[in-house]
């Protein structure tokens, strides 16, 4: 009897202990800005503004990234010309950033306070390379993270749904995205095949 109540407190003892490691780990930043967005948007009943608030959260996730990645180029990276192009990213980026940032805050849209799981996947995996290795995976990354950031841009800088201030930040966002795929495409050839 003293055996099936002991296991019965311990099977018990862990499975509350479980529950609570499950609840102590932090939620993904970007899915709480989402929610939160999507909480105060449920009460207008509009959802393109919910499409708005989304691409804004993305947004500033991503600049976010950029801007940790550069930093992280500035002393991992073994070539100059991908430390200039981290160090290009944290400039206009941060700056990018805080347009963002005050924006969101005209609009009432909550933006994340940290980098959201999925860009920090991509840091996560960088964070452990060093020299030619990082070079190429970041100007690999550079290049990829781009392209998918000019259609999102450009599709916001075009959606009549969007407010006239978003579209207008969207498009002035895009010259900028491109410049830095154009130059990122320029590092990562010469980078590529580097050892």
């Amino acid at each position: 009897m003293k055996k099936i109540t002991a296991s019965a407190l311990f099977l018990f003892a862990l499975a509350f202990g479980f529950g609570c490691e499950q609840k102590n780990k932090p939620e993904d930043s970007v899915k709480v800005a989402e929610n939160a967005n999507e909480e105060k948007m449920d009460s207008t009943n509009t959802e393109e503004k919910e499409d708005q608030a989304e691409f804004m959260v993305k947004a500033a996730s991503g600049g976010m990234m950029e801007v940790a990645l550069g930093k992280m180029a500035a002393t991992q990276a073994s070539n100059a010309e991908v430390k200039d192009f981290g160090q290009m990213m944290v400039t206009d980026h941060t700056k990018a950033n805080a347009e963002m940032k005050a924006l969101a805050a005209t609009k009432n849209v909550t933006l994340p306070d940290v980098i959201g799981e999925e860009q920090q996947k991509h840091i996560d995996k960088l964070s452990k390379l060093k020299g030619a290795e990082f070079d190429r995976e970041y100007m690999s990354l550079m290049v990829d993270d781009h392209e998918e950031d000019i259609d999102h841009f450009k599709k916001a800088a075009n959606d009549n749904d969007y407010d006239a201030d978003v579209k207008a930040l969207a498009s002035k966002t895009v010259p900028v995205l491109e410049k830095h795929l154009q130059h990122a495409k320029g590092v990562n050839d010469k980078v590529k095949n580097a050892k």
